[in-house]
């Protein structure tokens, strides 16, 4: 079992920054890889980006490209999703998840234990 715990959503405006964190527990962190999705109201859950088990490799969505990075602490069992250049379009609950073949794979249903959302909102 592996439990995780977002943290570091809220609003801000058009352009500015945000931090989020993914905070686990359970398994050992450093056997699995990690990835955020989002989900704007009315629309698909959306991958955002994933990382390696060591955090060696990452990989993020065009739409995001550029503007986010995913990192993590092994030694702390946290991920992060640093957030810059906010846009009115990245507005969503924010989520992590944990694979446990330790796959970095862009599809949700390939990754077993999910957060419970953090909420983004961006002004324009």
């Amino acid at each position: 079992q592996v439990q995780l715990v977002e943290s570091g959503g809220g609003l801000v405006q058009a352009g500015g920054s945000l931090r989020l964190s993914c905070a686990a527990s359970g398994r050992t962190f450093s056997s699995y890889a990690m990835g955020w999705f989002r989900q704007a109201p009315g629309k698909e859950r959306e991958f955002v980006a994933s990382i390696s088990r060591s955090g060696g490799n990452t990989y993020a969505a065009d739409s995001v490209k550029g503007r986010f990075t995913i990192s993590r602490d092994n030694a702390k069992n946290t991920v992060y999703l640093q957030m810059n250049r906010l846009k009115p379009e990245d507005t969503a609950v924010y989520y992590c998840a944990a694979n446990m073949a330790s796959v970095m794979t862009t599809r949700a249903r390939e990754y077993e234990y999910w957060g419970q959302g953090t909420q983004v909102t961006v002004s324009s």
